[in-house]
């Protein structure tokens, strides 16, 4: 059985998919997606539970455990951007199974560091792969689901990344906790294991099927038609039936073309992701740097109760990231992302006066508090940013988004610690709400000028009411 013209132009392909029902297809794809999103938390949020033995191991100063936060967010910055161009370039699943391989094989390495200079080289290396992994992951998801339910499916992708830090704490803490070995050598097998335990995911990865969208940008449609065969067939819906078309999406440029477009005929979105990015990690990863090298040590949490303390602060994650994908597509986009960026920021500022109580108990429950919100705004804010990208910049989009964001999270987690240790915490804290704000005034911005809100909408109906509301805004055209 062959298509029909009608089902067999790129337009039409986007149509198809979001006719979709939800089936088995789908969840494998979510699952596989948020497996791969779990990993890459685990080896993100092992450091935090482990840095206290780390640093003892390497006899680190504050300033130079603040570094493998550093080097961290400098590779996750420039595997962003090229991921992102590569996932444009050669497409999603391939980059899958690169970014999967890379980013597993460097964790395993980082076991065997013997200086802080080694260890810093293979954090950096090893973030490349997971940065590649938020422009990839983020625009696959995007791309799959249908309009109905892309914000809640790509929202509970996301939060998948409290459960892999609940993961990585549970590891950390046996291995403190077990007299067998010495809580200085012990973060070496945390990253050995959390390497093997990523390598589980590629069994998954290596059945799921290239994004439709993206094949039909290079012009592949009859491959594209293929995989939404497979996807009709387990929906129940008739490959053959005519689906009312979407704009046709050019193919994907190159990088600098990518960029020049980016910013030439898309800049009111580009910046919107940038600032929402840069918000929300510098918010983020200063809060766990902040806590990790100078809060929790001060409050007398030992290096063996630092795991239980982030598990139970990632239990408040899960919570946060819930309530928040419930919401997300009842109340939108817009004001989901305003309110949790606001909550957070609060909720910092509790942070900072339970802070001040120097109590244990007082400092966990404002943690689990600050971390659910926190969670909520950045979980919102992926799908938000992502979805207003067309097919061929998708990837890249992100991907400069993302980069901008660590870039600033880079320097957070660098100075804010010293900062503290300095003349104290709440220096820090404020900094922490005052970019938090930041990414409030950037959604307030973006509605006033009659940004498009993205939910339950097809994507290319996103990309072109973006066009026209921008326009009558007064900002150029974003075709």
């Amino acid at each position: 059985m062959t298509s029909t013209p009608e089902t067999l132009t790129p337009g039409a392909i986007g149509a198809r998919l979001d006719r979709l029902r939800w089936s088995g297809s789908h969840l494998g794809i979510l699952l596989a997606l948020g497996a791969g999103w779990l990993f890459d938390s685990l080896e993100v949020n092992l450091v935090g539970s482990v840095i206290g033995p780390m640093s003892e191991h390497f006899n680190a100063t504050t300033e130079q455990s603040s570094r493998i936060y550093w080097v961290w967010l400098l590779g996750i910055l420039f595997g962003a951007i090229a991921g992102g161009h590569l996932a444009d370039r050669f497409g999603r699943r391939r980059l899958f199974v690169a970014t999967l391989l890379w980013y597993a094989g460097f964790t395993m390495i980082t076991a065997l560091s013997i200086s802080l200079d080694m260890l810093y080289i293979l954090r950096f290396l090893t973030a490349l792969g997971v940065g590649a992994e938020y422009a990839i992951i983020n625009a696959a998801i995007m791309e799959f689901m249908p309009a109905r339910v892309r914000g809640e499916a790509t929202a509970a992708v996301m939060n998948f990344w409290p459960i892999g830090a609940i993961a990585s704490g549970l590891i950390a803490y046996l291995l403190l906790n077990t007299f067998a070995l010495a809580s200085t050598i012990s973060w070496r097998y945390g990253f050995a294991l959390g390497g093997l335990l990523a390598l589980i995911v590629l069994v998954f990865r290596r059945t799921l099927p290239e994004s439709p969208r993206w094949l039909a940008s290079q012009g592949r449609l009859n491959e594209a038609d293929a995989v939404l065969r497979r996807l009709e067939e387990k929906a129940g819906i008739d490959s053959e039936a005519p689906a009312r078309a979407d704009a046709d999406e050019p193919r994907p440029p190159a990088f600098r073309l990518a960029l020049v477009e980016l910013v030439r005929h898309y800049r009111a979105r580009l910046a919107l992701g940038c600032i929402l990015d840069l918000s929300e990690a510098f918010g983020y990863y200063g809060i766990f740097a902040l806590l990790s090298i100078v809060v929790l040590p001060e409050v007398n949490y030992t290096d063996a109760e630092i795991p239980f303390f982030f598990i139970l602060g990632n239990v408040g994650a899960v919570v946060g990231g819930v309530a928040m994908t419930l919401a997300f597509d009842r109340i939108g986009r817009r004001w989901t992302v305003g309110i949790y960026y606001t909550l957070a920021g609060a909720s910092v500022g509790g942070l900072a006066a339970a802070t001040t109580t120097g109590s244990k108990v007082w400092v966990l429950v404002a943690f689990m508090v600050a971390n659910a919100f926190a969670t909520g705004a950045w979980t919102a804010a992926y799908p938000t940013f992502t979805e207003l990208f067309p097919t061929h910049l998708r990837a890249a989009g992100i991907g400069i988004s993302v980069a901008v964001g660590r870039l600033g999270a880079a320097y957070g987690t660098l100075y804010l610690p010293s900062l503290a240790a300095d003349i104290g915490p709440t220096p820090s804290y404020l900094l922490i709400v005052a970019f938090w704000a930041l990414g409030v005034a950037a959604i307030v911005v973006w509605t006033m000028t009659g940004g498009v809100d993205g939910a339950r909408k097809p994507l290319a109906a996103v990309s072109s009411l973006s066009s026209r509301t921008t326009a009558r805004a007064g900002v150029p055209a974003e075709q």
